[in-house]
């Protein structure tokens, strides 16, 4: 520990299975003897872990987390196909299996695990939540609250017809073995068809993936846009309770929406907190991200902190 009261940390390069697809990431790892509190943590919605998720866990690793960082399966480092599709009842396994290997680790205090997700994973760690009696405390930022109602909030409404005769399409495609049919995460100028069709969606994925993430692909297939329109995670906020739950939203948040995510606070159990960041979805990651790593942080040690 440093004289400012922080951990010096190392970070490994790792990999675990999930249901036979290997997956990768980072493991940070405080220095010291003790067995330590541990967090899983994983991006959004086609997202690699080169997207800020390393500053988060170095913040998190300096407070004394053992935490695991990895690419959701057919993205970035991982295995899995097909390459570039999202399934979010998959990624759900897939947490609960990164929660099996950090407690496999004889770093780890296995009674003090803790998830973080962000945007579409914090729904899935919402999900996630309720559902693993191996979670002792939950962070979800920016998240998707209901994929139903995101899509209605993204999608045209005259668009919405041309979007369902394009799942049926893929169906048959893949039904001939053919290719998936794939979208663009993002685009310049919609009504172009892409899948997250903001403004600053556009901005950061572009931006980041140029100057931090050159392994990330402007692609995702068309069915896990159909996959998100059928991922409600608002139906299991209730039973995250009793473990501590953390909402850290945005104000202004488009993409996630602001109103959405105050609802399903309201709708959750004790223990709750509420935290509203200034901007929009995307602030959390760079503008504020100062204030969205010690808010989680802080959280985190006050419920995980202490035997």
């Amino acid at each position: 520990m440093t004289k400012d009261g922080e951990y010096n940390f190392r970070r490994l390069n790792v990999e675990f299975y999930s249901e036979g697809v290997k997956l990768r990431g980072w493991l940070y790892l405080p220095e010291g003897s003790e067995r330590f509190p541990a967090i899983v943590m994983a991006h959004g919605f086609s997202a690699v872990k080169e997207m800020y998720l390393d500053s988060f866990a170095e913040v998190f690793a300096k407070a004394g987390f053992v935490t695991l960082v990895y690419d959701n399966r057919n993205f970035g480092e991982s295995e899995g196909d097909p390459r570039q599709e999202i399934d979010p009842w998959q990624q759900v396994k897939d947490y609960r299996y990164a929660i099996s290997y950090v407690k496999s680790r004889s770093e780890v205090d296995p009674e003090r695990i803790g998830i973080w997700g962000t945007s579409y994973s914090g729904g899935h760690v919402i999900v996630v939540g309720a559902l693993d009696s191996r979670v002792k405390a939950v962070v979800a930022q920016v998240p998707l609250i209901s994929g139903s109602e995101n899509l209605r909030r993204l999608v045209r409404s005259d668009m919405m017809p041309q979007l369902r005769n394009m799942f049926a399409e893929d169906y048959e495609r893949r039904m001939r073995g053919e290719k998936p049919l794939t979208i663009p995460v993002v685009c310049k100028s919609p009504p172009e068809m892409c899948a997250l069709p903001t403004s600053d969606a556009y901005e950061w994925f572009t931006e980041t993936g140029k100057k931090r993430a050159s392994n990330w692909k402007n692609e995702v297939t068309l069915r896990s846009v159909e996959y998100l329109s059928m991922y409600e995670p608002i139906n299991f906020i209730r039973d995250v309770s009793p473990k501590p739950l953390m909402m850290i939203v945005a104000q202004n948040d488009v993409l996630t929406p602001t109103d959405l995510a105050l609802e399903a606070y309201e709708r959750a159990l004790q223990p709750k907190e509420l935290k509203i960041l200034p901007g929009g979805h995307f602030d959390a990651y760079v503008k504020e991200f100062e204030k969205s790593s010690s808010i989680a942080r802080d959280f985190f040690l006050q419920y995980l902190g202490k035997k």
